[in-house]
């Protein structure tokens, strides 16, 4: 069985430079060269093959250089987590498997940015035109888009699964007795890189099943639904629209958490009862959740793990796969007090 002092001999280097090399010692200084010459050799004289193949894996994986594109802003991350929250699984995953980003893009920012060909892969987060993204880094194959509100067939995607949670809201809901629905939501936009081309507003998948599902249950009331922005200020005014109106519903389903939050102090203000006088159900399940007065019921997104996701699909892409894989994300509903039952 060939050894460490084998492969040094035959490479004509030190003992402890294979060793180093072998186990990828990231502050070793060698020539790119002379790693691959250890490696070459070391698959000729079968050292360790299994061993072998995980370490020139792990090596390959650590030289990857990617790019992340965001539209959302560091202050509409602050406002609502849940894009700070798919960044962070995708850098998570990236730093476990020594994957670098090198470049942070942030597509809703002033400035123009130059083309990024020379990465290994881009992971996209936000809906961003397809068309504008290949301008930017041509190897489509090499591109996966996170939450993007378009089909695109010929890329990787990663979403969630919006049926299954609206489905499983409103079952909810009706299962403790509420036939009034109704739904606060913001809008869905595709956003353009090119400063001369203005979004383009997109169906958002949470109203679309909440009026598909109603709908089949023969239960929905146009009335009942309010279209607004993705803030805690805009569930709030919603919400009041909602009020004044002459019926309202017994209940609510709220598209995110900031949202729910602004439409809690409007019920408050108008001095409803949550959820004797009115439901509450949101979405997102973000940290204050199940701090307010009370807890409130929300859908548990699982962003993190749809970072994480992102990443291996462009692992599988570097590595050779061909065909486009489109990702599914199940959710969780999280029971709490605010829409009349704890207990799923």
């Amino acid at each position: 069985m060939a050894t460490i002092k084998d492969i040094a001999q035959e490479a004509g280097v030190s003992a402890a430079t294979v060793s180093r090399v072998l186990n990828n010692d990231v502050t070793l200084a060698v020539s790119e060269e002379t790693r691959l010459r250890i490696f070459s050799i070391a698959e000729q004289l079968q050292y360790k093959p299994s061993k072998l193949r995980r370490m020139k894996k792990d090596e390959q994986l650590s030289r990857q250089q990617i790019g992340l594109l965001m539209w959302s802003t560091l202050e509409d991350e602050h406002e609502d987590p849940y894009f700070s929250s798919i960044r962070k699984g995708i850098e998570t995953r990236c730093e476990e498997l020594g994957i670098s980003i090198i470049k942070v893009l942030r597509g809703n920012s002033k400035a123009e940015m130059q083309p990024v060909n020379e990465l290994d892969g881009v992971i996209v987060v936000g809906s961003i035109d397809d068309e504008d993204v290949t301008q930017l880094y041509n190897n489509g194959n090499r591109l996966v888009f996170v939450n993007h509100s378009g089909e695109l067939d010929e890329y990787d995607t990663v979403k969630l699964h919006f049926e299954q949670a609206t489905k499983a809201v409103i079952t909810h809901l009706s299962e403790l007795g509420h036939e009034k629905i109704g739904y606060i939501g913001g809008s869905d936009y595709v956003h353009r890189l090119s400063r001369q081309y203005e979004a383009a507003e997109s169906a958002e998948p949470r109203r679309i099943f909440f009026e598909k599902i109603m709908r089949e249950l023969g239960l929905y009331d146009e009335s009942f639904v309010m279209k607004s922005y993705w803030s805690s200020n805009s569930g709030y005014e919603a919400m009041n629209q909602l009020l004044r109106q002459s019926s309202r519903p017994t209940a609510c389903f709220i598209a995110s958490d900031p949202m729910a939050v602004g439409a809690l102090r409007a019920l408050h203000e108008h001095g409803l009862r949550v959820p004797e006088d009115m439901a509450v159900v949101g979405f997102d399940d973000i940290e204050i959740s199940a701090y307010l007065n009370p807890p409130l019921t929300t859908v548990r997104a699982h962003t993190e793990h749809m970072g994480r996701a992102a990443v291996q699909l462009l692992l599988e892409r570097i590595e050779g796969r061909e065909a486009a894989v489109h990702m599914t994300i199940n959710t969780t509903l999280i029971v709490r007090e605010s829409c009349g039952s704890t207990t799923n």
